[in-house]
């Protein structure tokens, strides 16, 4: 059995919740960004305690396949962006529609539906929160960031990066805002 969970967006969060699952006694066989599986089935009694815990934690149980859907989506682009050092060697529409085994038109119609936003706007914004981060850190230059996020040039990261905070990358790591946003509320 698998439950779905909102705002899993890190290796942190699977720890916190692989944990709290054992406190209250299940044994779940993986714990994955947005995802928990079990090898028994849990009752729903159960679930409303899972449920009430996770939501204690900042955490939610999906209930609706679009819901679960949508956050399938952005596992994976919080994924791509953050966590994976290979850049894509496909076009983001053919990476989710086999990730997620349906077709993008589909994927993209219910991501706008539920979010309000495009899957790229979404992506967009990912990849600029992990630009403000690497800024932040004052290790790369803005050469080394815009290769290592996939763009195809420093103008293109630059123009990017101000069409969603109204600044420049430079200007931003030169005011060293710390307006940076938690990746489930990007």
């Amino acid at each position: 059995m698998e439950l779905h969970i909102k705002n899993m967006v890190c290796n942190r969060c699977k720890m916190v919740v692989k944990a709290e699952l054992e406190k209250l006694g299940f044994n779940p066989v993986s714990v994955e960004l947005g995802q928990v599986s079990f090898v028994e089935n849990i009752s729903f009694t159960d679930k409303v305690k899972i449920a009430e815990k996770l939501n204690q934690l900042g955490f939610e149980l999906l209930k609706d396949k679009k819901t679960q859907i949508t956050e399938q989506i952005k596992t994976v682009i919080i994924n791509l962006v953050h966590y994976t050092k290979e850049p894509l060697k496909i076009n983001l529409s053919s990476f989710l529609s086999e990730r997620i085994h349906l077709e993008y038109p589909q994927l993209s119609a219910l991501f706008s539906e539920l979010e309000n936003q495009t899957i790229a706007k979404y992506f967009i914004a990912q990849k600029v929160e992990k630009a403000k981060e690497m800024l932040t850190y004052r290790e790369l230059t803005l050469s080394e960031i815009a290769y290592q996020l996939n763009y195809s040039s420093v103008a293109h990261l630059s123009s990017q990066f101000k069409q969603v905070t109204g600044l420049t990358p430079s200007t931003y790591k030169n005011l060293l805002l710390a307006n940076r946003k938690s990746l489930d509320e990007v």
